[in-house]
């Protein structure tokens, strides 16, 4: 299921721990599974679960309760626009609709190319940088003005 170095990963992750609560590294188990597998579907959910030795309906409502967890295959760029209130008034919303046009999909939606992801997002916490743009769940981006937004999809051509 996952390849020899994720469980490595996930060991040193689990080792964080005391042994006894090894379910503890679930997060970080789902994050190096997705990093490998794109997304979670629910034979990963299962293999970390029995890694884990943690009920699999446990694994999956972690999965489930953050947004930054992929249920279904996503495209190979991901870019979550934050609407909450702070983004929202400092054109969070204008940002994903320039989004939307420009990549003729909606929030939850692949382009047909397979490239981007678009998904909407609650706080970041970079209300300071308003609006807020995360690519790929790692990379923050700020002040996404339509033309900050055109650079960002340019550099990942």
């Amino acid at each position: 299921m996952l390849s020899k170095q994720a469980f490595a990963k996930i060991d040193q992750e689990i080792a964080k721990y005391p042994s006894s609560a090894k379910r503890s590294a679930v997060m970080s188990a789902l994050r190096i599974a997705q990093t490998e597998k794109g997304w979670l579907d629910q034979d990963t959910i299962q293999c970390i679960a029995d890694y884990l030795q943690m009920p699999p309906i446990a694994v999956h409502e972690v999965a489930t309760f953050y947004h930054m967890y992929y249920l279904h295959p996503v495209g190979r760029y991901t870019l979550t626009i934050c609407t909450n209130l702070s983004c929202a008034l400092q054109g969070g919303v204008q940002a994903a609709d320039y989004l939307k046009k420009k990549l003729n999909i909606g929030f939850g939606e692949t382009t047909s190319d397979g490239k981007f992801t678009l998904l909407e997002s609650e706080c970041m916490g970079a209300c300071g940088d308003a609006p807020v743009m995360l690519i790929n769940n790692h990379q923050l981006c700020g002040l996404m003005t339509p033309e900050a937004i055109d650079k960002k999809l340019t550099e990942l051509e």
